[in-house]
């Protein structure tokens, strides 16, 4: 999250800097008073924005330019130079821009400029624009959707149905720094309350949706009321899986998702001493991280053999699991649950763990009970077009459930990941004013192991070949994952600007499919 700001560095701009000294294609670093402020040249062109991304606090000038944008090196969120909008996710607030002046061959920046205007909402001329537009669900996509259709400044009606008793919250965060005990929970939203009232979002929490009519264009809630809509984004998210073996429903384990789990198991862990997380997931692996962060002993017990070694490969599997034996953790892979009595946790292989609190941490599955009584297509997830369409015109979905045509590997693909599903909600806020706009973003997600961070760009359920550039023990690396020679995804650690070429090329690979 944010950190407290340094004393800026770089020059100062409002004192200028030669023209020759800022190369075509590069960013510098420098500040005008006590703000950092970053410079950046396309050709003859150069914009003045903050120097910092409104995500988490990146620092832009280690980034990437791409034409008249720059990406965040952190978590790839994306900025427009001209206007400081914040084009892609996970970045939802814009940068502040300042005027540019040329005088005698060097460039002067001056005052700040004003926020820049967002079009008008764009609709085919043969639609109208619609009048009611509901929201089922309120996590990541449903909070991006909701987000996005104000700022192209949509003027109908939203009513965002959620079930949860908090509004929509940063919830990598659940698992990392909050649990750790490092971020204070006001960091936690992803808005404040008052933003909902102050933008029209009507946002009720506590709604259970019984069911969704695409002809009648109604959402029945289970108290019995009807909520008419003329577009529907379905946006329900995954649910945690929970083991189905004696004693998982028990009250001392947990499951990761909301932040009431969160809170849940931080509350534990104020008495606990010893804890057993069940499963050798990213969310599993960043819980036992951050327990081990609150001097908690930690057991993780999990049947493979390396954890991470589907996703990320052999090599970076032995990384993972060495970070956290380094910091204490003991491994019990190759190993499942067979009983959970009291506190003891009993494993096939006989031997028990002593614990006052087991965290699951086993996988997820897509909520599409909905989607499934709605009629809608379905294929191990919700079935969409390239516009995030369902089956029933007019209703979209977003996130988790989403399984729509992947441009790069010529397939359907369903990604559960926290960028992809705010990604997706921005494009389906803009289908539903009709822009027509296909969701060929590349999928990008990040996790972090005490003070190490793997970041992953692409999709790559198989690959035949791993190219591995610099040296993934010494945790300086860029593994590319191919198939038949084509790289379907990358993965590195402490090389963030190559993660972002990566996502580029993939990027650009797409579009030329496509053409």
């Amino acid at each position: 999250m944010a950190e407290d700001r340094a004393e800026p560095t770089g020059p100062d701009l409002t004192r200028g800097i030669a023209f020759a000294d800022l190369a075509d294609g590069t960013l510098l670093a420098g500040h005008v008073g006590d703000e950092e402020v970053l410079l950046a040249r396309q050709g003859d062109d150069v914009f003045a924005v903050s120097a910092h991304c409104t995500h988490y606090h990146g620092p832009l000038a280690e980034g990437l330019m791409v034409d008249d944008t720059v990406r965040c090196p952190w978590h790839h969120a994306c900025f427009s130079l001209r206007t400081g909008e914040a084009i892609h996710a996970p970045a939802f607030t814009p940068l502040d821009c300042w005027s540019v002046e040329w005088r005698d061959g060097r460039l002067f920046v001056t005052e700040r400029k004003a926020t820049a205007t967002i079009p008008e909402p764009h609709t085919r001329p043969e639609e109208a624009a619609p009048g009611r537009i509901v929201i089922v669900g309120g996590g990541a996509a449903g909070f991006a959707a909701a987000e996005m259709l104000r700022r192209r400044r949509y003027q109908g009606s939203i009513v965002m149905l959620s079930n949860d008793d908090v509004g929509p919250v940063d919830r990598p965060n659940l698992s990392k720094d909050y649990l750790a005990g490092n971020a204070p929970e006001d960091w936690i939203p992803l808005r404040p309350e008052s933003f909902y009232a102050d933008n029209g979002i009507d946002l009720r929490l506590r709604s259970n949706v019984a069911g969704i009519d695409p002809r009648s264009r109604e959402v029945q809630l289970s108290d019995g009321s009807a909520v008419p809509y003329d577009r529907l984004l379905l946006a329900t998210g995954a649910e945690p899986i929970r083991l189905t073996i004696p004693g998982a429903d028990g009250p001392r384990v947990r499951t990761l998702r909301s932040l009431s789990d969160s809170r849940a198991i931080i509350e534990y862990a104020k008495s606990a001493r010893r804890a057993v997380v069940i499963g050798a997931s990213f969310i599993g692996l960043e819980a036992a991280a951050s327990l081990r962060a609150r001097q908690m002993e930690v057991h993780v017990v999990a049947p493979e053999k390396r954890p991470l070694e589907r996703i990320l490969g052999a090599g970076m599997g032995d990384l993972v699991r060495r970070l956290h034996e380094e910091h204490g953790v003991v491994f019990h892979l190759e190993e499942v649950p067979t009983a959970i009595e009291g506190s003891l946790v009993r494993l096939r292989g006989g031997n028990v763990i002593e614990a006052d609190l087991v965290v699951m941490g086993v996988g997820v599955r897509p909520r599409i009970e909905l989607a499934e009584k709605a009629g809608l297509m379905i294929d191990r997830g919700v079935v969409t077009d390239a516009l995030l369409e369902t089956s029933a015109p007019g209703l979209f979905a977003a996130g988790d459930i989403v399984r729509w045509p992947d441009a790069h590997s010529g397939q359907a693909i369903r990604v559960e990941h926290w960028v992809v599903a705010e990604r997706q909600g921005q494009t389906a806020a803009l289908n539903m004013l009709g822009h027509r706009e296909a969701f060929r973003q590349v999928p990008f997600f990040w996790s972090q192991h005490y003070d190490v961070p793997i970041n992953y760009v692409g999709h790559a359920e198989r690959w035949d070949e791993m190219a591995v550039e610099g040296d993934i023990a010494g945790k300086d690396c860029l593994v590319r994952y191919k198939s038949q020679g084509r790289t379907l995804a990358a993965a590195s650690i402490f090389r963030d600007l190559a993660n972002l070429q990566e996502e580029v090329s993939l990027e650009r690979e797409r579009v030329a499919l496509l053409a």
